[in-house]
């Protein structure tokens, strides 16, 4: 090649290596044709802490990206044209150069396998709807979570999961469309067990929308979040950690976007809102679950005719549990919403609890708050975490 176009490569390769250096947890690996007449010369390079081990020639070097570069753009003069690949989780970057030009695109993912003749994967029936997550092309992430067969379809018992899941990444989007665009987007899964959700949310979010984004995982459990560790690690998803603490104790070493949690039981709801609260977390998002709290303190004599039913009093009680903790959001400064996750018929605990930090604080919802407590004779759980003196019985 010659060297006009071996100068234009160089200012191609240094806008990949910027892109490298902020984008690096979302890397895949990078494959280059080197092509003199009928001859084809092969090189591939794939993560590994943070450089890039390289193999060419029969030969394997560990290089920083702007090293292997440099390589590249020096092999290049020896031949007459070269096609790379750069792949990121959902896009592939292509350059190709020769003698006459030199020229870059984005190619989809699904584009590429296409090319290669992969059909997409034959499903199961599922709900008439868009799906967000869209099966064929999230298959490995869906294996890896056990949602579908290893032969390409989403397995009978694990439908309605996977219609709960993607109704969720809708939900969770309309949020996110909704704060200021950060440069990356870091998210807190409060009580993640599994982490399924905050997988398929990393595979949306990074995929599809395109998102710089990082998760973090909590829960008290070390051997679910050992595991959560090994899928990440399977997956490649390394715009991930997981730390094995109790949520009252963690302190974030950076800026937290969004706190989520789903179901969490009882209290550990309150404790995954106060924490979203106290570190201004620009959304907060909660499907609760088990109330127990509220139920054996609250009092309305006004409603005593109708609380001595135990089961009406305790419908009664979630009912005030989830109110107030709307209304804790709206006094910390949340446009807050209420809506059903999914049916009432799939499970009673559907509601979700959507926050979007918009001011400061607004007196008049923390006036009414104290109200509500005066009246119900009630102190709870995420009033006591926020001031630093709740313990559990």
């Amino acid at each position: 090649m010659n060297k006009q176009n071996i100068s234009k490569l160089r200012l191609f390769l240094m806008g990949l290596t910027s892109r490298f250096e902020e984008h690096s947890s979302i890397f895949k690996g990078i494959k280059v044709t080197f092509s003199t007449g009928l001859k084809d010369f092969y090189g591939t390079g794939s993560f590994d802490n943070g450089d890039i081990n390289y193999n060419f020639g029969g030969s394997t070097r560990l290089l920083t990206v702007d090293k292997l570069f440099d390589s590249i753009c020096i092999e290049a003069e020896k031949y007459e044209s070269l096609n790379l690949i750069y792949s990121e989780r959902g896009v592939d970057i292509q350059i190709t150069a020769d003698n006459k030009n030199v020229k870059m695109k984005n190619v989809e993912v699904k584009e590429i396998e296409a090319q290669k003749g992969h059909a997409p994967q034959e499903t199961s029936t599922l709900l008439n709807r868009n799906y967000l997550v869209k099966a064929e092309d999230a298959a490995p992430l869906l294996k890896e979570i056990g949602i579908m067969t290893k032969d390409g379809k989403v397995k009978n018992d694990k439908i309605r999961k996977y219609n709960q899941i993607d109704h969720y990444v809708e939900l969770f989007s309309e949020i996110i469309d909704k704060i200021p665009r950060q440069k990356k987007l870091v998210i807190l899964d409060c009580g993640c067990g599994k982490s399924y959700l905050s997988f398929v949310l990393n595979y949306y979010l990074t995929e599809v929308k395109k998102i710089n984004c990082h998760f973090i995982g909590l829960d008290y459990k070390e051997s679910v979040i050992e595991n959560s560790r090994k899928i990440a690690e399977t997956l490649g998803y390394r715009n991930m950690e997981f730390h094995a603490v109790d949520i009252q104790q963690y302190k974030p070493a950076t800026k937290i976007n969004v706190v989520m949690s789903l179901h969490a039981c009882d209290t550990a709801t309150d404790m995954a809102l106060a924490l979203g609260i106290r570190v201004d977390s620009d959304a907060i998002i909660a499907v609760p679950c088990c109330h127990k709290e509220i139920l054996g303190q609250y009092s309305f004599d006004l409603l005593k005719g109708i609380t001595k039913y135990g089961v009406l009093k305790a419908r009664l009680a979630d009912i005030l549990t989830d109110g107030m903790r709307a209304l804790m959001l709206e006094a910390k400064g949340y446009n807050v919403s209420v809506v059903e996750y999914i049916s009432p018929l799939e499970t009673p605990k559907n509601l979700m609890i959507r926050a979007v930090k918009v001011k400061e604080h607004d007196e008049d919802a923390m006036g009414e708050y104290f109200n509500l407590m005066a009246q119900l004779g009630v102190y709870p759980a995420l009033y006591g975490y926020l001031n630093e003196d709740y313990t559990e019985e």
